[in-house]
């Protein structure tokens, strides 16, 4: 395959287009090329409003080192590429007598129990939650009563709590192994629209979610494994420092040597276990904030300089700022068209997030603003310090919104945090922070003369409240800086009728569960796996280390025998 960068074409273009200029790059007639295949698709809105689509393609042609010679000039742009494809690894000689018992169905639990189950070994799937279907009503029923289920919740249940993110799968992650790739076409098989294989920002959306989970789910069972929900672990077998099973909530045993802990970060009652069962974990930082939103057609303005019109979607951005003190504050599961979300899943406790359908045509944009938070911020020693860190934020949250998503204007939330900053300065100008008297009174609202109606676009109930009281002065401080300093290149962002909700606490997990190469904790047999365990930052990242903890388990034993 002859493999094609930067084959730009307009918005408005058809699939024609690009095989009509990837043929002009390769210097042959259209008709020469006998297969393309998109790899990559991305919007280059540098030079808005003269916006392009910009293509990265896989090509076969009749004589390929006949074309390639002819391009030798266009090394950077051509160049001969060999696919190479997922291959999982031969299985081990060792017997498996009791099928592995997964503990959570978010995507690292389900993808682990896709391969497992594919390759014979029959996994058992337990969940604490209900079936995506049944937890949608659950979820619709919080948002719109304040009635919460604890087990059953934007956090709990099938699919975890990325089937009420948006389904956002880009990721960091480095992949030489094909995993990210698999990940993408599972998905599709499974009814995920098929441009995510090659968006360059993909998404599936809350509402095909619900089915693509499911219809995972069916096939692990098709192959043999089962799936038990409303199941909650409880505790762990152990013997000799060996895991032989699980115990459930009504007291039940399942006897395994494998128990793979897909557990999500918000298994808060399962990370105590694990300390009171000393499993070796550790704290981590992750990061902290607000869920702030703007208008979408202000949003699509700023990116792309113009309405994006139906050739275009609802803009996106990921931007960062570091603020004086040397905190990062930056952008996180920027949800376009879409909603924030009530993401609670403990009575008393409040925390959002956020999330969009497969249309993303929502009024509003959000993204969580956050800054990173370490050991250090906690107040507090010991593995799950972050975690009571996060409880004490949702428990302010919670009450000063009287058990509500707590809203506050950015202008409000900006002034009440700078005059607390000044005020600690003691009224001295030589104490108070350089960037703050560099500061120059706001610009006018973007948002009030544009866009007058505009109102939050909440799931679930919500007020207008003091949300400047959730978070400690240091984070709110870089917070203000942070967006402020973004604001200059984003002209309306730091607008003071946008609106910021509170708290964005279930970013990644506090803690660490520790495992060796083999995949495994200090327990024999005990596999920490996914976002929850400290190994992964999505939905894709942590279906990856799924798909990996499936090779390592693998790796050891033969298919079941039971």
């Amino acid at each position: 395959m002859i493999r094609i960068n930067q084959i730009k074409v307009p918005p408005k273009h058809t699939q024609e287009d690009i095989v009509r200029k990837a043929a002009r790059i390769l210097r042959i007639a259209p008709a020469g090329i006998q297969k393309m295949q998109i790899v990559k698709k991305s919007i280059d809105a540098r030079k808005k409003p003269d916006i392009s689509m910009v293509y990265t393609v896989d090509i076969a042609v009749a004589d390929q080192d006949k074309v390639l010679s002819a391009c030798r000039g266009k090394a950077g742009q051509v160049q001969a590429v060999t696919v190479k494809k997922y291959q999982f690894p031969a299985c081990g000689s060792q017997p498996l007598m009791k099928r592995p018992i997964i503990v959570g169905t978010g995507p690292a639990g389900l993808f682990c129990g896709y391969m497992l189950a594919r390759q014979g070994y029959r996994p058992i799937l337990l969940e604490r939650g209900p079936e995506a279907q049944l937890r949608l009503a659950d979820v619709e029923r919080f948002w719109r009563e304040g009635v919460l289920d604890p087990d059953s919740n934007v956090q709990f249940g099938e699919g975890g709590a990325g089937t009420f993110s948006d389904g956002k799968l880009n990721t960091l992650v480095k992949d030489s192994f094909g995993r990210n790739r698999e990940v993408l076409q599972i998905l599709v098989q499974a009814g995920a629209p098929e441009p995510i294989l090659y968006e360059a920002k993909p998404h599936i959306g809350t509402d095909i979610l619900i089915t693509v989970v499911t219809n995972l789910r069916r096939q692990i069972m098709e192959w043999g494994g089962e799936v038990r929900f409303q199941t909650k672990v409880t505790d762990l077998l152990l013997d000799n420092n060996k895991v032989t099973g699980v115990r459930t909530e009504d007291g039940s045993c399942i006897e395994s040597p494998v128990v793979i802990l897909a557990i999500g970060h918000s298994a808060r009652d399962t990370f105590a276990m694990l300390a009171d069962r000393q499993i070796p974990m550790e704290a981590k930082a992750f990061a902290v904030g607000l869920r702030m939103e703007h208008p979408r057609e202000l949003i699509d303005q700023i990116q792309y300089g113009m309405e994006p019109g139906e050739y275009l979607p609802a803009a996106s951005y990921k931007v960062t700022a570091k603020t004086a003190s040397g905190r990062g504050v930056y952008s996180f599961c920027m949800c376009p068209g879409g909603y924030v979300v009530n993401a609670s899943s403990e009575v008393g406790r409040t925390a959002v997030n956020g999330m969009s359908y497969s249309g993303r045509n929502g009024d509003n944009s959000n993204s969580a603003m956050i800054v990173t938070v370490t050991p250090q911020d906690y107040g507090g020693t010991g593995p799950l310090a972050g975690m009571a860190f996060q409880r004490r934020l949702e428990e302010k949250a919670y009450a000063i919104g009287a058990g509500a998503v707590p809203v506050e204007r950015y202008g409000a939330y900006r002034q009440a945090v700078l005059i607390r900053q000044k005020e600690k300065a003691d009224h001295n100008p030589e104490n108070i922070p350089a960037h703050l008297l560099k500061m120059e009174k706001q610009a006018a609202s973007r948002i009030s003369e544009e866009y007058p109606h505009f109102e939050p676009a909440i799931k679930g109930n919500w007020c207008m409240a003091p949300v400047h009281d959730i978070l400690p002065d240091a984070l709110n401080e870089a917070l203000v800086e942070g967006i402020d300093l973004i604001g200059q290149s984003m002209h309306g962002f730091a607008d003071d009728n946008a609106f910021v909700s509170g708290v964005e606490s279930r970013t990644s997990s506090p803690v660490r569960i520790l495992r060796d190469d083999t995949g495994q904790s200090a327990v024999e047999g005990l596999y920490p796996c996914g976002e929850g365990a400290g190994y992964a930052g999505g939905i894709t990242s942590a279906a990856m280390d799924g798909i990996l903890i499936a090779e390592k388990v693998a790796a050891r034993y033969q298919p079941v025998i039971e």
